[in-house]
């Protein structure tokens, strides 16, 4: 299993990126699929995550009304907008796979390598 996660970056506050997630090696569309991120000396948090069909997401308190997880199992994809970015979002942004749905980055076998979003105030 692959995941590689793209489009970090530098922002400034207010700003909008999109990451993407390609998986490889496995039935994507049975796979839930995470986004976590880890700040500096911060642990690793949910952020966002999308179900098998991508018909239900869930969101951390902190980026509700600002993310927006999607998949697209025709291209093996997730993806994650995120709109009114703030300098507290700046972080090591992963994604990862797993069976079901769950907060909890031990719940996710199967992880990418991260992408770095920095946003500037």
């Amino acid at each position: 299993v692959q995941l590689q996660a793209s489009g970090g970056g530098l922002v400034q506050a207010g700003g909008s990126l999109r990451l993407s997630c390609a998986a490889s090696g496995l039935i994507f569309e049975h796979y839930v699929i995470g986004w976590f991120r880890q700040a500096p000396g911060k642990e690793r948090e949910f952020v966002a995550t999308v179900s098998w069909s991508g018909d239900s997401t869930y969101y951390s308190d902190s980026v509700k009304g600002r993310f927006t997880i999607s998949r697209d199992n025709a291209k093996n994809q997730v993806y994650l907008q995120m709109n009114s970015l703030k300098p507290e979002d700046t972080a090591v942004y992963y994604c990862a796979a797993a069976g079901g749905v769950g907060v909890l980055a031990s719940e996710y076998p199967y992880w990418g390598q991260g992408t770095l979003v920095t946003v500037s105030s």
